[in-house]
């Protein structure tokens, strides 16, 4: 068994071994080419304050260029025996290069290294999900535009309420994903911070350049505070949870509405057959199995915060193996949201629409307080119209004229689909993805 990079003379017993180290030699895998772009960093800072020389320095960034570029293939293996990817990257290196590959750790500790990590998998993980949020955005507000004038009934209650289109619906939720963007950009600014060299969380002596290897990763700044570095495990991972758990409300309630629309008994939208699935005894079926599943998944991702908040609450300052468990949690999140965002993107692209949904005059009643409103508007107190109205409906002598006429902001006849695409530009602006990238393309560029 290889040793591992704590261990001296005495072996851990190996129930303990395989206790501790859990799903972690597999969580890393997420780990590997971010735990390679740290290293980068760090040596090109080490070679600069006279811990390595130059021509160490050379030769050990051109063997982790060919590390990364195993990792970027999905090649990256942590053999038996290897703890974490931080060993196995340590270990190629030694294979390659001997005791040079011992030098890469001066400096830091495996808690800077795997919280550096998660920060560089977390930024890029988010600049992902930006563009798939783009992506289901753009579909709503086409979908919006495309079927503005088309009406349905509004609920509350789920009773029959007043009048709404499918304007309106498409439009709602792409304007609630500009808010969940919001709340990204506020989770990747926070995420975006420089954490290296914090070492176990007191620092080193060592003369570390730490802004230069804030600057080398891209960082908007560093984690300043060695100690409050330490103590942002767990808490960058509950903030982008609840970022993440945003996202996923608007996609499960949206879901909701598409498996009650697509109903029978509602039918006000039809999803092409090849998008639906059968049942094993009843050959009518066409279930909306994708939007089920949806549903549930994002409605677990929602629960991600409070699992995260959980097993690190009430831990006081300093470093514990409970925050090992946050990555078993966290890291597949970022997959499982991003499969709900193509597939609700590609649901919401085919998905056709009911356009004569109000000509049944069960949805009359949707009616009445455009004719309170337009009584309102002929004189008559507001009270009294309502009152008129009301009365009418109790004798069975209402009847329906189904002509909507609104005009104010965000209303049926006046969406503000231009406004709302303004704001969601200006979110997605707002993340300024090209510091990080240019940052990451030149450690990668072999000079």
């Amino acid at each position: 068994m290889a040793q591992k990079l704590w261990e001296k003379n005495v072996q851990v017993d190996h129930e303990v071994d395989v206790f501790t180290v859990g799903r972690d030699r597999e969580m890393d895998l997420y780990l590997a080419k971010y735990d390679v772009l740290g290293s980068m960093a760090h040596i090109t800072m080490l070679e600069k304050i006279g811990l390595l020389k130059a021509d160490e320095l050379k030769q050990l960034l051109a063997e982790l260029r060919k590390i990364y570029a195993i990792a970027e293939a999905g090649k990256f293996v942590i053999e038996d025996g290897i703890e974490d990817v931080h060993s196995q990257v340590e270990l190629m290196l030694t294979r390659q290069l001997g005791d040079m590959g011992k030098k890469i750790h001066s400096g830091r500790s495996r808690n800077d290294q795997v919280l550096v990590d998660l920060k560089l998998y977390t930024r890029a993980e988010i600049q992902e999900l930006v563009q798939l949020v783009q992506d289901l955005f753009n579909v709503l507000q086409q979908q919006s535009e495309r079927y503005k004038d088309v009406l349905l009934p509004g609920y509350t209650h789920l009773q029959i309420a007043m009048p709404s289109s499918f304007g309106l619906w498409f439009g709602a939720y792409a304007e609630s994903l500009t808010d969940d963007m919001l709340l990204l950009q506020a989770a990747y600014r926070i995420c975006n911070r420089n954490p290296l060299g914090s070492a176990a969380g007191y620092g080193s002596s060592f003369p570390l350049n730490r802004q230069m290897t804030t600057d080398l990763l891209g960082f908007d700044s560093m984690d300043y505070n060695v100690v409050y570095a330490q103590m942002g495990r767990g808490k960058m991972e509950r903030t982008v949870a609840f970022a993440l758990a945003g996202i996923a409300g608007t996609l499960s309630k949206l879901a909701f509405d598409a498996c009650l629309f697509n109903s029978q008994n509602f039918g006000f939208i039809k999803l092409p057959d090849q998008f639906t699935t059968g049942s094993s005894i009843m050959p009518h079926k066409k279930n909306p199995d994708v939007f089920e599943l949806t549903r549930a998944k994002c409605n677990k991702i929602q629960g991600l915060p409070n699992q995260i908040t959980l097993i690190c609450n009430n831990l006081p300052s300093g470093y514990f193996r409970d925050l090992q468990i946050i990555k078993e949690v966290f890291l597949p999140s970022f997959d499982e949201l991003k499969d709900c965002l193509r597939m609700v993107t590609h649901m919401m692209r085919e998905v056709k629409v009911n356009e004569h949904i109000l000509d049944d005059d069960k949805y009359s009643l949707l009616f009445s307080v455009e004719e309170v409103n337009r009584r309102v508007l002929a004189g008559v107190p507001f009270r009294d119209a309502y009152k008129q109205v009301g009365l009418e409906i109790e004798a069975g002598k209402f009847v329906a004229d189904k002509h909507v006429h609104h005009t104010h902001e965000g209303s049926i006849g006046n969406l503000c689909n231009s406004e709302i695409a303004a704001l969601m530009q200006k979110a997605v602006d707002g993340f300024h993805f090209e510091k990080m990238n240019a940052a990451v393309e030149a450690l990668l560029k072999n000079v």
